[in-house]
């Protein structure tokens, strides 16, 4: 990668939706050339992909939950089902295992907070071997990811 890939690959991080002529522009490149560099990065996995980023309102996804779990059990099995499982669920954001203690964090997204305790306990808790759930609602998100829901 050179500095036109770079920033190229800036401008669709901001901008996914921009036209290759306008891209092309704003890189000081003429659009075949850059629409090849664009594919290149495509057939590269350095572009992986363009989504559209919904409003959380718009989709009743507007409460957020920041969620630790601890697990009892660390055999392959265990591990494998509480993954596959709560990868399956729509309400969950991110996942993510950690080292040390929690054993996992995820990033939930729901209507609201009954929304949220029947999430919790019909799903996340019928799950087996977890130890401990601490839930945490953000009061200000200072600095977003860009998140899809």
């Amino acid at each position: 990668m050179d500095d036109l890939d770079r920033a190229i690959i800036e401008v669709l991080h901001r901008e996914a939706r921009i036209p290759n002529v306008a891209l092309a522009e704003r890189v000081g490149l003429t659009p075949g050339p850059c629409l090849r560099r664009v594919q290149r990065l495509e057939a590269a996995g350095i572009i992986v992909g363009y989504r559209a980023v919904l409003a959380p309102e718009a989709v009743g996804r507007s409460f957020e939950v920041l969620v630790d779990i601890e697990m009892t059990n660390f055999d392959r099995k265990s591990i494998d089902t509480f993954e596959t499982t709560m990868s399956s669920f729509d309400e969950v954001q991110e996942l993510y295992r950690l080292f040390g203690s929690p054993d996992y964090f995820v990033r939930i997204a729901v209507a609201d907070l009954a929304a949220y305790e029947h999430f919790l306990s019909e799903k996340v808790q019928t799950i087996p071997g977890i130890q401990k759930v601490s839930s945490s609602f953000p009061m200000k998100v200072i600095k977003p990811t860009v998140r899809g829901v």
